[in-house]
């Protein structure tokens, strides 16, 4: 995608940890990671960039080692309320360290500062004009339920159970992966008719996202730091269920926005077709609703991105990095 987009790539001979088996890939990182150094190493004093952004994965440590030997300064940002070990490793390497929940700092070194997480520009995008593409009157609720980037057998377990009481209840936008759209269509069809048109599955929504999010009144998902970030910044409430894998960094996002009373938390075990129709619930409970909406606005922080890139400028340029006050106004989207 990097590419086909016309940017300049190149690639490292280390490859990203997927897996930790012991399979003959996994006993050849050691020589990978030993060849990527000095790979990294020319890179970098060919290039000379006046500063280096790396979001930490396993991938950027020899980048990060190269540009401490060199004194290139590194911005590392970090998403996950709990840093992996190559974040951290790579941490003590970085001039600066953004991240998206303030807990994160206590696990890493100072500076730290509270940024947000990157999103896709929602800035013009306007909740009325959405809810006209995706043809949801006024007076009705909208939920938008996704898993992630894949067909995620929970969550189409879960939608599969609710029918029909849950198309009784909101109009559904369901992204559901490929894999499993045609499933999806079947169930569609099988639906009363006058529900038929409240179940609405995608296998994708790629340039439309941004209007689907804007028009929802309830958003279900996984607990990445993109979806927390992208609903926050619209004051929309969340019913988040975490991914129980990769050492439980989004149980840990959850249980942040949770605390913060923008989401319901639900363990990916107990999520089936009953509990999805529970927290649907919270829809028909104006005050609820608007509480949650109101922490989660509480939350947003629409100008992440441009506070990131303030950091990563300002060491690029030689300034002092912006005081907590300025990225504090920048990220919430109220800076000029």
């Amino acid at each position: 995608m990097v590419a086909g987009a016309g940017i300049p790539v190149t690639r490292l001979a280390l490859r990203s940890l997927r897996s930790v088996d012991a399979s003959l890939p996994t006993l050849l990182d050691p020589i990978r990671l030993a060849a990527s150094f000095p790979q990294a190493l020319a890179l970098v004093a060919a290039a000379r960039p006046r500063a280096i952004f790396t979001t930490g994965g396993y991938v950027a440590l020899p980048v990060a080692l190269a540009a401490w030997l060199l004194r290139v300064p590194v911005v590392l940002w970090e998403g996950n309320v709990v840093p992996g070990r190559s974040v951290r490793t790579i941490a003590r390497l970085a001039r600066v360290r953004a991240v998206s929940f303030r807990e994160t700092c206590r696990r890493l070194p100072e500076p730290c500062v509270l940024t947000g997480t990157p999103t896709r520009d929602l800035s013009s995008v306007d909740r009325l004009a959405a809810r006209h593409h995706f043809e949801i009157p006024a007076d009705a609720r909208a939920v938008l339920v996704f898993g992630g980037s894949q067909a995620v057998q929970r969550f189409e377990s879960a939608v599969e159970q609710a029918l029909p009481e849950l198309a009784e209840r909101a109009i559904v936008l369901h992204v559901t992966g490929e894999a499993a759209y045609a499933a999806a269509l079947a169930r569609r069809e099988a639906l009363p008719g006058r529900l038929r048109e409240r179940y609405r599955p995608y296998p994708f929504l790629r340039e439309e996202m941004a209007d689907a999010l804007a028009a929802a009144d309830l958003i279900v998902g996984r607990a990445g730091s993109s979806t927390i970030a992208e609903a926050t910044a619209l004051g929309t409430p969340l019913v988040l269920v975490p991914y129980p894998h990769a050492a439980g960094h989004q149980a840990a996002n959850a249980g942040v926005a949770a605390a913060c009373g923008a989401a319901l938390v639900i363990a990916d075990e107990a999520f089936d077709g009953a509990a999805l129709l529970d927290a649907v619930g919270i829809l028909a409970d104006p005050r609820r609703h608007r509480e949650m909406s109101s922490a989660s606005r509480s939350m947003g922080r629409p100008g992440a991105g441009d506070a990131i890139a303030e950091l990563v400028l300002a060491l690029a340029d030689g300034r002092p990095l912006p005081s907590d006050a300025e990225v504090e106004s920048i990220s919430r989207g109220v800076a000029a």
